[in-house]
């Protein structure tokens, strides 16, 4: 638990829930923490931009949900460990009305969770 590992939001293309080259050094990192700390479990929360219908971000935002659980899966996490919520567009965190804005927007954020 004395070990600092700074994490980075989990980004996405446009339409896209593929894990990108940045953000599996970034699932590699929380794949580190989570053998270092067993006792721990990581939430995490799916975003999407604003630039489709509501209903269509809520599974675009599930999709990466599930694109991220299914990457530390198969790094050897326990999937009982990962808790996941999809917000859809309900909680941007920059301006959706500028292209670095909804870049921005569309994320997959990790919480340490302790039981």
């Amino acid at each position: 638990m004395d070990k600092i590992i700074v994490l980075e939001n989990i980004y996405y293309d446009l339409d896209k829930w593929d894990i990108r080259d940045d953000a599996a050094l970034e699932l590699d990192k929380l794949v580190t923490m989570l053998v270092d700390n067993p006792e721990i479990k990581i939430e995490l929360s799916s975003h999407t931009d604003d630039r489709a219908p509501d209903q269509y971000n809520m599974q675009l935002s599930e999709r990466r949900a599930k694109s991220a659980v299914n990457y530390l899966v198969s790094q050897g996490i326990d999937p009982n460990r990962l808790i996941t919520l999809y917000y859809g567009e309900t909680k941007p965190i920059a301006d959706n009305s500028t292209t670095e804005g909804r870049a921005k927007n569309r994320r997959v954020e990790m919480k340490v969770v302790f039981e």
